[in-house]
């Protein structure tokens, strides 16, 4: 009968924990460490999610722009050196063709026509420099997916590690080892660890796919320029010719 009642009792304290169990309750009567570790990861979770929505948009913009301009400049419409391609100065392709063109330009009007190869140099730097800064500019915001995936896992364990802490000291101030006394701060720490993964995943797997995107952004960019100085290089040729 005792031990009946007793797993009576039991019972009721698990239900009464359970019923006042919330993720709210939960940041509210945490310790103030595991409080700022958990706001911590949510504004982390919450930053990285701005970068991979803001990222995923601009990067299929970049790269919808770029073919759209290679396509016009192979089609015929803007393959002449002598071109304006800063009518398109949105297009990151357009940049790199508008360094080249600069480049010939200059040439012509200082009537070097027939310095083709310091003139492909010249131009070739100048792409160059062009598609770094392109690429750079694709790249800015990835560095913070880095972090967040890198950083959220540790920060969660040290939540998770000063939760299962304060768990032991309230075993140890109130010389009670029941659910009630320990399952608040317990509770704490596994969620400190779970919102760190919640944190981490996403930033580590959008981090991966829009490196492999940029790191083919940057090779359609070094294609084109490569495909704008042989195309340089047969047009001074026939000039130096005539």
């Amino acid at each position: 009968m005792i031990l009946g009642f007793g797993s009576v009792a039991a019972g009721a304290a698990v239900g009464e924990v359970a019923a006042d169990f919330s993720f709210v309750d939960l940041l509210l009567d945490a310790h103030i460490v595991v409080q700022l570790v958990l706001i911590m990861l949510v504004v982390a979770s919450l930053w990285s999610w701005a970068v991979i929505i803001e990222k995923w948009f601009t990067l299929g913009t970049l790269r919808k722009s770029a073919q759209k301009f290679e396509a016009s400049f192979w089609s015929g419409q803007a393959n002449d050196m002598m071109g304006r391609p800063g009518q398109a100065a949105g297009d990151p392709a357009a940049r790199v063709f508008s360094a080249a063109s600069r480049e010939w330009n200059d040439a012509r009007r200082a009537r070097n026509d027939g310095e083709v190869k310091t003139l492909i140099d010249r131009a070739e730097r100048a792409m160059r420099a062009t598609v770094d800064r392109e690429v750079g500019r694709a790249s800015r915001g990835t560095g913070v997916l880095a972090t967040v995936g890198s950083a959220s896992p540790f920060i969660g364990l040290f939540g998770t590690v000063w939760g299962i802490m304060y768990a032991f000291i309230n075993i140890s101030a109130n010389n009670d080892t029941s659910l009630a006394n320990v399952a608040g701060p317990i509770a704490e720490a596994l969620f400190a660890t779970g919102l760190g993964l919640i944190a981490a995943i996403p930033a580590v797997i959008f981090y991966n796919k829009f490196t492999g995107d940029i790191d083919r952004f940057a090779d359609q960019l070094d294609t084109f320029a490569q495909d704008i100085l042989v195309r340089m290089s047969r047009r001074a040729s026939e000039s130096t010719e005539g």
